[in-house]
């Protein structure tokens, strides 16, 4: 199909969306679905035995068969009564509002390639991300802020980095923006000193100017591109430092996210996103690290696995019930987990942890179109196997852009002799998911 002009500007979707913004709460590393989530009495009944079927492992070095039952209790919660684990007391509190997909499957079980998988629909470098491709169909509402930004919170990034957020061959309008906390959220952005607000205003209009002449003459997309940028930058210099400002909430409402002004935190972050989805904000992705809980000394099943639950469940659960309180809930979605699960078995190292696991296992959706309180699919009885109502990620990248109002299919960008989409040849939008 024809490629789309590389502008921000909002832009009609093919059909009526059910959600106008989206947030990602990427727990990148591979939360354990049988420890939060997919309650296995027969795994706990068989822990300690011998897994008898076949294996796939991602340290094989390290591996293990031996059936591992979790140690924390499930409860069932809300009218809709899903079972939670004890680990996550305030996303259970909200489980009427949410829709958990129990029988996820992904085809790559290294970290890397799966958040690439995950996040720009192939394994491989090069690719745009999901939020690219969201701005690209249909822009954003936001004239003075990025349409695409990224947050994070933990010891480190994600494996994959930037390449998770890129805007791959699409034009690099669509690409994510990474956020810092502070009072200068991205570098380079304020005006050096001795520079009046006049002299950088009258910089901008020269270079605007100066590369207004250059595309005339050359016609390169990407120096629209530049000249976009720049104008969004000088804009960005008020905007953005604004946004970072919690000073404006309330106690109650700091209160109840876990936030503290000034400090980098995934609570902060998750009102941040509320503030940036209420500016017109179009997608909105945070990553939190670090889920890997493979058995090492700080990354295990203990309080490593308590610490993350910890961090993670009070301000999800806060933003989910901010977004509804505030009419906005219906009209963002918001979606939590990672790139793959954990296995049922343990994996001893230094303590007792899981390995990588992409045949089976949960992640959740909130808002925008998706249809409250129900869980979908399931694993077999020891949560190895999806076996109902399998959702590949395809299939969520697909049911994603369906509710934005974005026919998966359609949504096309011609690279290099073929048309590209962000579910390659595959994805099946996910009516059961549907309001």
């Amino acid at each position: 199909g024809e490629n789309l002009p590389p502008s921000l500007a909002p832009r009609p979707p093919h059909f009526a969306p059910k959600a106008h913004a989206m947030i990602s709460l990427f727990m990148h590393g591979g939360p354990s679905h049988v420890d939060l989530f997919d309650p296995k009495p027969e795994l706990t009944k068989h822990s300690g035995k011998d897994y008898t079927g076949d294996v796939q492992y991602s340290f094989v070095n390290r591996a293990s068969k031996k059936l591992f039952g979790s140690p924390w209790k499930f409860a069932r919660h809300g009218q809709s009564g899903t079972p939670v684990s004890e680990l996550l007391p305030h996303i259970a509190s909200v489980a009427d509002d949410l829709a958990i997909v129990r029988s996820m499957v992904t085809e790559v079980f290294n970290h890397g390639p799966a958040k690439l998988f995950v996040n720009c629909g192939t394994p491989r470098f090069g690719a745009p991300s999901m939020g690219s491709w969201i701005t690209y169909g249909i822009g954003s509402e936001a004239d003075d802020l990025p349409g695409f930004v990224v947050l994070q919170s933990g010891p480190r990034g994600p494996r994959g980095g930037a390449g998770l957020w890129s805007s791959g061959f699409l034009p690099t309008t669509f690409q994510g923006v990474p956020f810092l906390s502070g009072p200068e959220p991205i570098l380079n952005l304020a005006s050096p000193a001795g520079i009046s607000p006049q002299q950088q205003a009258e910089f901008v209009s020269t270079v605007r100017e100066l590369n207004t002449q250059r595309l005339a003459a050359v016609g390169d997309a990407e120096i629209a591109t530049r000249i976009a940028a720049y104008e969004m930058a000088y804009r960005m210099q008020t905007s953005a430092p604004a946004l970072m400002d919690l000073s404006g909430e309330t106690a109650r409402t700091l209160a109840a996210y876990g936030a503290e002004p000034g400090k980098v935190s995934y609570a902060n972050n998750c009102l941040l996103a509320r503030r940036l989805v209420e500016r017109g904000v179009r997608f909105v992705q945070l990553y939190h690290t670090d889920w890997d809980h493979h058995g090492n000394n700080d990354t295990h099943l203990g309080q490593p696995l308590e610490d993350r639950c910890r961090e993670v469940d009070q301000p999800t659960a806060a933003l989910i019930r901010d977004l509804k309180q505030r009419g906005l809930l219906d009209e963002t979605l918001v979606i939590w987990g990672g790139e793959f699960g954990r296995t049922p078995m343990g994996e001893p190292r230094d303590f007792l942890g899981r390995d990588h696991h992409i045949d089976g296992y949960t992640m959740f959706l909130a808002g925008g179109g998706i249809k409250a309180g129900i869980t979908l699919g399931a694993t077999d009885e020891l949560g190895f196997y999806a076996v109902e109502d399998r959702v590949h990620v395809h299939d969520l990248q697909a049911t994603i852009l369906h509710l934005l109002g974005l026919d998966h299919l359609r949504l096309t960008f011609r690279f290099q002799g073929r048309d590209f989409r962000l579910t390659d040849v595959g994805g099946t939008v996910v009516h059961k998911l549907l309001a």
